[in-house]
């Protein structure tokens, strides 16, 4: 089992999470929706379940590098 929290590529700078949008019953199994902004640093990390999203083609994605 990973300890590592799950990495997210995003098109949009602007994103929501509830920690259980892929888990079969939904947001009654994560945590709250909430919604964040991916910064200058190209990505932003969920203060809940440690989920990162990163902007594809921004400075955080490894594949622009």
């Amino acid at each position: 089992m990973s300890t590592q929290p799950e990495t997210v590529f995003t098109a949009t700078t602007r994103v929501s999470c509830d920690g259980a949008s892929d888990i079969r019953g939904g947001a009654a199994l994560g945590h709250p929706r909430v919604y964040l902004e991916i910064d200058e640093r190209g990505y932003v990390d969920c203060g809940y379940c440690d989920r990162r999203f990163v902007l594809k083609g921004g400075p955080a994605d490894q594949a622009a590098a």
